[in-house]
């Protein structure tokens, strides 16, 4: 069963999206297996012969209606650290050359927001956030890379987003960072959630082994 809201990237659109779905998670209503929220939709996947259909989609059109929740200002931001070298960030000059910028006002733009985790996806812990200063906005690779590097930050169009694993991808790598989005071996092994408020701060290479050691 899917609820949709309108049909655009918005937080405001999201923030009600997110709240839904943690109010049908918590309720613990019976043959409700997963809650998905995404970007403005949230699925609800659910067992037909445990579940009472029609109390399910009343329950969901009664959470839907409340109120929008707070904004993302009223969370504390969860702090990432960025090496932007050139090795780390390979597709930085190019962002920067496609909007006629240099590369440290780009490392300034990226770094100097709060983004918002729209939605999880693709591979576990990969947060799409968004939104980026349309000034370092830039659009996909043409030809995806084989392989990311674990912690590589990437920009696609008006999102920016941290590769939790190698993995394939094609967004615009402009840094890396020592932390990881996703480790099984934690109690939690997410670091971002939807709804998460998020921001980055540049640090250089010394710094980034150090953490990296760390971890």
């Amino acid at each position: 069963m899917i609820a949709e809201f309108e049909e655009r990237i918005d937080p405001s659109i999201n923030a009600r999206a997110i709240a839904l779905a943690d109010a049908i998670h918590a309720a613990g209503l019976a043959g409700v297996r997963d809650v998905v929220p995404t970007y403005r939709s949230v699925a609800v996947y659910f067992d037909p012969l445990r579940s009472d259909g029609d109390a399910l989609v009343a329950r969901i059109r009664r959470e839907a209606a409340r109120p929008s929740p707070p904004s993302i200002d009223n969370r504390e931001p969860i702090r990432v650290p960025v090496c932007y070298d050139e090795d780390f960030g390979p597709d930085l000059a190019m962002v920067a050359a496609f909007k006629g910028l240099d590369r440290a006002n780009v490392v300034r733009l990226h770094a100097g927001r709060r983004y918002r985790v729209f939605m999880l996806g693709f591979v576990p812990g990969f947060a799409y956030m968004g939104i980026v200063d349309e000034r370092i906005a830039a659009p996909r690779r043409s030809t995806p890379r084989v392989r990311v590097p674990a912690g590589s930050v990437g920009i696609a169009g008006s999102q920016t987003g941290i590769y939790p694993a190698e993995t394939p991808g094609g967004w615009q790598l402009v840094g890396r960072t020592p932390i990881r989005p996703f480790d099984p071996s934690r109690p939690d092994p997410f670091l971002l959630r939807a709804g998460d408020a998020v921001e980055f701060y540049a640090i250089d290479r010394d710094e980034y082994d150090r953490l990296n050691a760390a971890h």
